[in-house]
């Protein structure tokens, strides 16, 4: 790509579509969570009257930090902040899979605090 040794690889990345570990990391989780999705709890399903969030997974609390590092309680609070644009594709795992994907190509994450700053 003749680039120097000390050039940032971000844009390179989002050239060559190429997604970063944190970013890959998100995916899977992701994906996980739209394979698994029968496991999980709508808001809907718990609160009977109707919010901004009601499509969003509950997010169940927890005290043990082992817990909110495990991969159902940080898939839910991953794609509890997609953008709605993404997150309406989810019923449909095909075109979930591939705006996901555009997604995070288009925005690059290097880090899950840079994902949850959105």
């Amino acid at each position: 790509m003749g680039c120097k040794s000390n050039q940032s690889c971000r844009e390179l990345f989002t050239k060559l579509r190429i997604l970063p570990l944190p970013s890959q990391y998100i995916f899977s989780l992701l994906m996980f969570l739209n394979k698994n999705k029968d496991q999980f709890t709508v808001n809907s399903q718990i609160y009977h009257y109707a919010t901004r969030q009601q499509s969003d997974f509950h997010q169940p609390t927890a005290n043990r930090a082992k817990y909110q590092k495990g991969i159902g309680y940080m898939g839910v609070k991953l794609f509890n902040r997609l953008p709605v644009n993404v997150k309406k594709e989810f019923d449909n795992s095909k075109k979930f899979r591939h705006s996901l994907k555009n997604f995070l190509r288009e925005k690059s994450f290097y880090s899950l605090q840079e994902y949850f700053e959105l």
